[in-house]
């Protein structure tokens, strides 16, 4: 295989700037991470030393203002991301849900309205209801029977590690997976699906299962289970962990039963990481869209809000019906991050 260097030399090129600029980059967030600290630091300390020198008290009020600005510093391009990546696509996606297919003429509501008077567009929201109602509450009761079960178990390591396994793969790479375990072939032919398999060894018929609604948005719904499980897992687990052993030691004093030492000291211990594993799951549950696509391409009634709103948007052509999926997705998210955030600071005061 011959290889022209003078043909390639324009993507080497390309290949050595990128280069080239990330190194600057990195290199000077870098300095800057190191060399601002610094500059703060010799300044506080030369203010110090001129004060102790002339007898007098060092003010506050400089000291605060340099940290206000120290803080700024490092605040701003945070500010800056969020900005540009959050807030003006943001305020933008809203105006364009009061537009029509093309982004040309204001439409006023025509678009949110079209939502409920579309009966494929009301099994969607129906279908997302089906998964934030399910989603989180098996998830979660799942992740906390394997917190349960594995705590100080003599394999508690090896155990944990499997259960989170799926947490490391990728939403595709799960779907997939399942796939083949829902995979179906003729009744005449070797299953290659394991659930099919199953069901030919107690002498039934291989099924179609991710054709059948709503059997099929449920089989769905295991994959996300499947994959959060573990997330909550280890959450409520490293939770268990933390109750003071002198509850624990008190409770068994008092005679509970194993089943009351979980509704009465360790429900109630672990309630703040519950909180956070179930808001955590549900706002993940919202946005899915990997899942439904790669399982069923959205058909036979398992599309969801985000997949739909892709489909809308790229497919065809509809950026008015696309932009307003996703500010109903975008409401339905805001009130959970708004309670998880009250909810963290309601712990962090008391």
């Amino acid at each position: 295989m011959d290889f022209d260097f003078a043909a390639e030399q324009p993507k080497f090129l390309m290949l050595m700037y990128g280069l080239i600029a990330f190194v600057l980059v990195v290199g000077g967030l870098l300095l800057l991470l190191d060399v601002v600290p610094a500059f703060f630091a010799r300044r506080r300390e030369a203010r110090l030393v001129a004060a102790t020198a002339n007898g007098a008290v060092l003010s506050g009020r400089p000291r605060k203002q340099g940290e206000g600005i120290f803080a700024l510093f490092f605040l701003l391009p945070t500010v800056l991301l969020l900005l540009i990546g959050l807030v003006i696509p943001a305020i933008r996606t809203t105006l364009l849900s009061f537009m029509d297919g093309r982004s040309e003429n204001f439409v006023g509501l025509d678009n949110y309205t079209w939502m409920l008077s579309d009966d494929s567009i009301v099994r969607v929201l129906i279908n997302t209801l089906v998964w934030v109602l399910l989603v989180p509450l098996a998830a979660t009761t799942i992740g906390l029977l394997y917190a349960v079960m594995v705590d100080r178990a003599r394999l508690e390591a090896l155990a944990k590690s499997l259960i989170f396994m799926p947490m490391a793969i990728s939403f595709v790479g799960a779907s997939i997976i399942w796939k083949f375990v829902y995979a179906f072939r003729g009744a005449e032919q070797d299953q290659i699906g394991l659930l099919n398999q199953i069901v030919v060894w107690f002498g039934g018929e291989p099924k179609q299962w991710l054709l059948d609604s709503p059997l099929n948005t449920l089989l769905l719904i295991v994959i996300m289970v499947w994959i959060q499980a573990g997330f909550a897992m280890v959450v409520l687990s490293a939770a268990i962990k933390a109750i003071p052993g002198d509850i624990i030691e008190a409770a068994r004093l008092d005679g509970v039963t194993a089943w009351q030492m979980f509704w009465r000291v360790t429900l109630p211990s672990i309630r703040p990481a519950l909180i956070v594993v179930v808001v955590t799951i549900t706002i993940a549950t919202l946005k899915v869209f990997d899942i439904v696509r790669t399982a069923t391409n959205g058909n036979y009634e398992t599309s969801v809000i985000a997949n739909e709103m892709y489909n809308q948007a790229f497919r065809y052509g509809q950026n008015g019906h696309g932009a307003a999926l996703a500010v109903v997705l975008f409401i339905l998210v805001v009130p959970i991050v708004i309670y998880q955030i009250r909810n963290l600071r309601q712990q962090r005061e008391g």
